[in-house]
């Protein structure tokens, strides 16, 4: 096995071991995360968050140089290109979105309703982490992981889309709730295939950042107006 191939399995595996793992030293240290302070638990997972970033840039640290010395040169040429690509994005999230409320009335996937409820706790957190944290990791898993292990264009295009989407709807208690795999895959296909399409992991970053970043402000007005969203059009990525 190639060594770039070890690093993609081995940055997948960190996310998991992460994403499933992330309580485990604080119940090795006796720390009881039910009666956690909220302010507590937001300073640790911040942390370790952080963590999971410093290490992942790390131990792909050689193709994120390469890779941010052509972004600085040609990124007016990527950003003309790709934004494109972001609207025409908006817009089948939009379609996919509408479609699947339809059959799901005001019911909102797991993913944005545990944002919108930390949210409301910690304001600092979800930004943090979803403007910083999963732009970095989740392209780094999702987006240059993959393609490192699967090569043919389109079976990594799909194969990076569908993951990302059900990454987004874990924990979702009923069967018709997975039907947001699709507006979550639109985003992750549409990565997929500008990374594909560029080689450069910072053009992933960048449209992943500007999205993640449109729907926090989005969401800071909604709440800030104290307005009550029936039906949801986009989705937040993270």
């Amino acid at each position: 096995m190639s060594k770039d191939k070890k690093i993609a399995i081995i940055t997948i595996l960190l996310y998991f071991v992460y994403m499933f793992g992330a309580a485990v030293p604080l119940k090795l240290l006796g720390f009881n995360t039910a009666t956690m302070s909220t302010l507590s638990k937001v300073i640790y997972s911040t942390i370790m968050e952080i963590i999971l970033i410093i290490i992942m840039i790390f131990i792909n640290i050689k193709d994120l140089k390469i890779n941010w010395n052509d972004f600085k040169k040609n990124k007016k040429q990527y950003f003309d290109k790709y934004f494109v690509y972001w609207f025409k994005m908006l817009g089948l999230m939009v379609v996919a979105n509408v479609a699947v409320t339809l059959i799901t009335g005001d019911k909102s996937s797991v993913n944005e309703e545990s944002i919108r409820a930390m949210m409301k706790l910690s304001k600092f957190y979800i930004v943090f982490s979803a403007v910083v944290y999963a732009p970095i990791v989740e392209e780094l898993v999702f987006r240059k992981s993959i393609k490192t292990l699967i090569k043919n264009k389109w079976a990594f295009i799909l194969t990076s889309g569908l993951a990302f989407g059900l990454i987004h709807c874990l924990g979702s208690t009923q069967l018709i709730e997975y039907l947001y795999v699709i507006p979550y895959a639109i985003p992750g296909c549409v990565f997929a295939y500008i990374l594909y399409d560029s080689d450069n992991i910072f053009n992933t970053m960048s449209m992943h950042l500007w999205h993640n970043t449109i729907m926090v402000i989005l969401e800071l007005i909604v709440i800030g107006l104290g307005i009550v969203w029936k039906k949801r059009f986009f989705v937040l990525s993270r």
